[in-house]
């Protein structure tokens, strides 16, 4: 970015139609910024979130760090996320069948942020 356009060789049409697109394209971008803003907040609450009950003895042994259900033999099984290490239920994970392992929502979410 930084550099200047030279709209000198264009007719008025056109160069109200480049500056338009330029314009949008800062538009769309602010809104990327904000999006990426809220979705890094979000994850930091979460991640607060869970420092905090996984202090309380034994909280997530019982039931799952994200959504706080309790955990149960058959209905809702205990599942271990590979990237945070915290009990998890099936509601609140995927299996990744390339890490051949179960994925938090939250750690998904921030894997996908940080890719971008």
């Amino acid at each position: 970015m930084g550099r200047k356009l030279d709209l000198s060789g264009l007719t008025d049409e056109e160069a109200e139609h480049v500056l338009q697109v330029v314009q949008r394209d800062f538009s769309l971008r602010k809104k990327e910024e904000e999006r990426l803003s809220e979705m890094k907040q979000r994850l930091d609450e979460e991640g607060n979130k869970c420092n905090i009950l996984s202090k309380q003895q034994k909280f997530n042994e019982h039931c799952c760090i994200r959504c706080c259900s309790p955990f149960t033999f058959l209905i809702n099984s205990k599942r271990q996320c590979q990237d945070c290490k915290y009990n998890i239920c099936k509601s609140c994970s995927s299996y990744q069948k390339k890490e051949k392992a179960w994925i938090c929502s939250v750690c998904q979410q921030a894997s996908r942020s940080r890719s971008r």
